[in-house]
């Protein structure tokens, strides 16, 4: 009788654990795994923020609102890695579902059509509306007139204003709407040889080119589809022509970045990431700490206005997902919901893709946490104006390759005294050729 219970109780135990196993394994089978492609670290090249902690905020809200749905990625990549990462995971069939597109991918993946477009998904969405996002960072995800990804994250062009010199040569901080004239009288004032050593040691910019001046100027140097390139345009020759006024201030010395780590040059274009790095502790302390400083908006040109230009960081859905609804969703909590878009200001170093978070009371309080009191932060409302008014690298195929043989011969032409007018004339043949092919 023992022996028959001892049977059976094995027997049961046994069933137990079958009926816990299938079960189990009934489970797995249900569970759907959307596989998310995301790099570490911060995609404006400066020290590195805590951008997965949003990542992982939105994973957990996703997967609690989606009962038997799995995001998984994996951790580590970082972002000088995450191509090759990418392209491996592509020839093998096995990109993921919703990822991040890095600038330089961006044409040829949409060429190529490794992303869906995302046109029907908004379409049939009723709680989409575009208006939402600032136009800049959206129609960066634009191919061909078509929307291939959404903007995750955004980056202006700001100023840098060195304050602490301005204000020993007794010169006023420029206000938000000044212009190309008032550049280069404030440059030519402070340009000059400070110990009488006979070489020029304090200056008026560092590192303004002449693809700054273009944007300020409203100018564009390559056609939409990529097939001709305007350097003759009135607006593009104005600005190389202006760029080259200032560095003829410097009598042929090279002004470098120690120069304005030192304090010896008044102005500086960086990204509002820079702004953010460099004006909270501890990288304040090591960069920029011998001088107040500030930022503005750049100069106007003569055609132009207050204009930079404006980096996004994308994201878009694989074309052979096999989950379309939930990576739309995914993606759309990442890029769309007001509370994932404010991390971003907790937790890096750009400014939301939303009007409505970024020009927020709640934008400015989190941002000036991490500043001295005394530091002024940009207000949402001018923040927000630079963002819109931005104006974004065109997109198409050969565009990185043309814009290095741009930039390369027109450093030549400004560096050797070349007449402009004639020299662009020969680079714009060059580079439609180029493109032509």
């Amino acid at each position: 009788m023992n022996r028959q219970r001892k049977v059976l109780v094995w027997v049961g135990v046994a069933a137990v654990v079958l009926l816990m196993t299938v079960t189990a394994w009934i489970h797995y089978r249900q569970e759907t795994v959307l596989e998310f492609g995301m790099f570490t670290g911060s995609n404006w090249n400066v020290a590195s923020a805590n951008s997965f902690v949003i990542f992982d905020k939105a994973i957990a809200r996703f997967e609690k609102e989606h009962p038997g749905v799995k995001i998984h990625y994996y951790s580590g990549i970082s972002k000088d890695d995450y191509s090759e990462w990418f392209s491996r995971k592509l020839l093998a069939g096995k990109e993921p579902d919703v990822f991040m597109v890095l600038g330089t991918d961006f044409n040829q993946f949409s060429s190529m059509g490794v992303m869906k477009n995302l046109e029907p998904l908004m379409e049939k969405d009723p709680d989409f509306e575009t208006e939402k996002y600032y136009s800049s960072a959206f129609r960066s995800g634009q191919y061909g007139d078509v929307q291939y990804a959404l903007p995750y994250e955004t980056v202006p062009t700001l100023m840098f204003v060195n304050k602490t010199l301005l204000a020993k040569e007794g010169i006023a901080l420029p206000n938000p709407d000044w212009n190309w004239d008032t550049m280069y009288s404030i440059c030519q004032k402070v340009t000059r040889d400070t110990n009488e050593d006979g070489v020029i040691d304090q200056f008026g910019c560092y590192n303004f080119g002449w693809q700054n001046a273009v944007y300020s100027n409203n100018g564009e140097i390559f056609e939409p589809d990529g097939k001709e390139s305007n350097f003759t345009d009135e607006k593009v020759t104005e600005a190389i022509q202006f760029t080259r006024r200032l560095n003829d201030l410097y009598q042929g010395e090279k002004v470098t970045q120690e120069d304005f780590n030192a304090g010896h040059v008044v102005f500086m274009p960086l990204t509002f990431a820079e702004y953010r790095t460099y004006k909270t502790y501890p990288y304040k302390i090591k960069r920029y700490a011998n001088f107040q400083w500030d930022c503005i908006t750049m100069p106007a040109g003569y055609q132009g206005g207050n204009l930079s230009q404006v980096d996004t960081l994308l994201m878009g859905i694989s074309s052979h997902t096999k989950c379309e609804q939930l990576a739309w969703e995914f993606l759309k909590l990442l890029t769309y919901d007001e509370d994932i878009q404010t991390e971003i200001f907790r937790n890096s170093q750009g400014a939301s893709v939303l009007k409505a978070v970024t020009e927020s009371r709640e934008m400015e309080s989190i941002v000036q946490e991490d500043m001295e009191e005394s530091d002024t932060v940009i207000s949402g409302s001018l923040l927000g104006r630079i963002i819109e008014d931005g104006k974004i690298e065109p997109q198409f195929k050969r565009y990185e390759q043309a814009l290095a043989l741009a930039d390369s011969e027109i450093g030549q032409i400004l560096e050797n005294d070349e007449t402009i007018d004639s020299s662009l004339k020969i680079l714009q043949r060059t580079v439609n050729s180029y493109l032509q092919q």
